[in-house]
């Protein structure tokens, strides 16, 4: 009757327990993965905990989580919700078996490929384009406009590793200045003594080995786009100059009495905190406010965490393929913790996590042991040590303890950290989730494999 009722019904999630009268929960599960109607429903194992040993039995079934009894209603509802997010990413992937295959992600990139030049796409990838999040789209529905505003100049803000060239590439390229030179420029790699020259040329004479006149990155873009990248580093002292470009197109080379003008559109993108740099007189005002006319926001990989699974599959079939290996498949262990992670790194991590656990798997299936997920920002291990070291500096990285029972692996190192969020939080799992910038299902989890509890909630 119960798999009648999930085929008629199609829930979004299926708790089971594994203990029933006639089918128990883990001949259930099969069936309902058997079935085409019910196979991508995500199935949560509620399990005693003496039962806990059969539980490997569960996962080759198709369940993706458990629930050790007793239980809070909070864990449950927590396990409940993280399924409900990753569902829509992960229903594809389940429904061939969790193989990983990236034909959907291809297929999601090919609609994207407009936004870039073919050429252009095979050269630095589409992987920050990869995705169908509303937070994505929303950063495709700006791109879109931006290419056809071919003039505007265009602030992209973000983290590292978010895609902020990808996306100034795409606003050329997709736009009317294609034709024209794509000009990227590094500011904090320029050497300030040479900054103006680079940046604005010079003519003959005009310093000490100036022996011929000599372009400037503005004028070089002419006709296309000049992408500023870490624009935040911008000397101050060029800044006006730079202001006047945007204004009216003129600028006056090192040494010269004749302005130039030139045609171009500038892009600048920086991760840094621009009204900190303004308030400490490192950045321009009305510079800000001139480049940021239109602030495209690139966003970090953890608010964008639906996408994570097709990212992952186009990965896993880029580097599989590299390898000359065919693309394995991915247990829902693996793809749950890459969900969860907080990706300080962002997609250039996730990246590194895939190709790392690729070579580790042995091109065989990949588990979550195979994933080395470090400890970043979002992570302040530094303070979390210092609260389980009495004699320690709050806030103050304290020195690895070198004793017997340091963790030997990922998973004890973070039942660690857990822990000791904890005890920094007086036991509030949503506090020490908050620290450890995870979600509070990742913290229930982790403890009921131990047995423990999460204390409140």
């Amino acid at each position: 009757m119960a798999l009648k009722i999930a085929a008629q019904s199609r829930p979004e999630v299926i708790l089971l327990d594994v203990m029933m009268p006639g089918l128990d929960g883990f001949e259930t599960c099969r069936r309902l993965k058997a079935d085409e109607g019910t196979r991508s429903i995500p199935v949560i194992f509620i399990t005693a905990q003496h039962e806990m040993p059969s539980l490997v039995e569960g996962f080759p079934a198709g369940g993706v989580d458990y629930v050790t009894k007793p239980f809070q209603a909070e864990e449950v509802l927590a396990r409940v919700e993280t399924h409900l997010r990753i569902a829509p990413s992960t229903r594809a992937l389940l429904e061939k078996n969790q193989a990983l295959e990236a034909e959907d992600a291809l297929q999601t990139a090919d609609g994207q490929l407009s936004l870039l030049s073919k050429r252009e796409a095979e050269r630095w990838g589409v992987e920050g384009f990869i995705g169908r999040s509303k937070t994505l789209e929303r950063v495709l529905q700006d791109v879109r406009k931006l290419q056809q505003a071919g003039t505007i100049s265009v602030l992209i803000t973000g983290e590292s590793g978010t895609g902020k060239e990808l996306i100034a590439r795409a606003i050329h390229f997709g736009g009317p200045r294609s034709k024209g030179p794509f000009l990227p420029v590094n500011c904090s790699a320029i050497p300030k003594e040479l900054a103006e020259s680079l940046l604005f040329g010079h003519v003959r004479g005009a310093f000490s080995g100036a022996n011929t006149d000599q372009k400037g990155y503005f004028e070089l873009a002419h006709g296309g786009t000049l992408f500023l990248d870490e624009i935040g580093e911008m000397p101050v002292a060029l800044q006006p100059k730079l202001l006047r470009v945007l204004e009216d197109g003129s600028f006056l080379p090192v040494g010269a009495t004749k302005e130039k003008r030139v045609d171009i559109r500038v892009v600048a993108a920086s991760n840094a905190d621009f009204p900190k740099k303004i308030a400490a007189g490192e950045f321009r005002q009305d510079l800000y406010f001139r480049l940021g006319r239109f602030t495209v926001v690139a966003p970090p990989l953890r608010e964008r965490a639906e996408d994570i699974p097709l990212l992952a599959a186009h990965f896993l079939k880029l580097f599989a393929t590299e390898m000359g290996k065919p693309v394995p498949p991915m247990r829902t262990d693996a793809l749950e913790a890459l969900v969860g992670h907080p990706w300080p790194g962002n997609v250039r991590e996730l990246k590194n996590v895939i190709e790392r656990a690729l070579i580790e798997s042995g091109g065989r299936e990949i588990r979550a042991c195979h994933l080395h997920l470090m400890a970043g920002p979002a992570f302040p291990v530094a303070t979390l040590s210092s609260a389980s070291q009495g004699s320690a500096t709050a806030g103050a990285p304290s020195p690895p303890a070198e004793t017997n029972d340091r963790p030997l692996n990922l998973e004890q190192a973070e039942l660690v950290l857990i822990r000791r969020a904890l005890q920094q939080a007086d036991g509030n799992v949503s506090r020490a989730a908050e620290l450890l910038g995870i979600n509070r299902a990742r913290i229930y989890r982790v403890l009921a494999q131990t047995g423990e509890t999460g204390g409140t909630t």
